[in-house]
């Protein structure tokens, strides 16, 4: 009896339809974004990619191999979106207002990767947040560029910047507080918070 020539291609196709190295940390990016950074296996990755069980250790060593892969693409990718929004900006002002709605927009927008990124960081991974260019370099740079010299230390304000975008973020992505709340949004929180840090209530 002949095989069935579709059970015989399954398998195949992650191998055939693009990079199985890549739908692999597609499909982990998925499960990550839908249950946490250490709520998914390399078998259901496979299952995703239409691959079998064992193939995923032909291009990573263990799951955590895959989540630092994840960390280091959504840092990448983060950086790329704090950039672009801040590009278009005349005044380091008005760079940093723009900055925190990107934030918080990348959380909303890549949650598999946001969760990967602040919840994984493998041992051997240089920090890409502080990298050149990186994105608190950026918020850094911005920040330096609003407050009065000698007022405060930029760094420090700018990793206090990040902390309540961070804070707010994950309240968000957690449903608090609660719709109907009367809670004012997100955007309006982070504006709020960062005027205060800045000494501008």
């Amino acid at each position: 009896m002949a095989a069935d020539p579709s059970l015989e291609s399954a398998p195949r196709r992650g191998y055939h339809h693009g990079n199985l190295r890549e739908a692999l940390l597609e499909a982990a990016r998925a499960l990550v974004a839908e249950r946490g950074p250490q709520g998914f296996t390399l078998t259901e990755a496979a299952r995703r990619a239409g691959v079998s069980p064992s193939a995923p250790y032909r291009h990573f060593r263990d799951r955590d191999e895959v989540l630092a892969e994840l960390c280091r693409r959504g840092f990448a990718a983060f950086g790329r979106h704090l950039q672009a929004a801040a590009a278009g900006a005349g005044a380091p002002a008005e760079a940093l207002a723009g900055l925190g709605p990107a934030y918080l927009a990348f959380a909303r927008e890549e949650p598999g990767y946001y969760a990967a990124m602040f919840a994984f960081r493998p041992a051997e991974a240089a920090p890409a947040e502080a990298t050149p260019g990186g994105p608190f370099e950026g918020l850094a740079h911005a920040v330096a560029g609003v407050l009065p010299a000698g007022v405060a230390d930029p760094r420090l304000v700018a990793l206090q910047i990040w902390a309540l975008s961070h804070g707010v973020a994950m309240l968000e992505r957690a449903g608090m507080p609660a719709p109907g709340s009367g809670a004012p949004p997100p955007e309006r929180i982070l504006d709020a918070g960062v005027a205060a840090l800045l000494g501008q209530r």
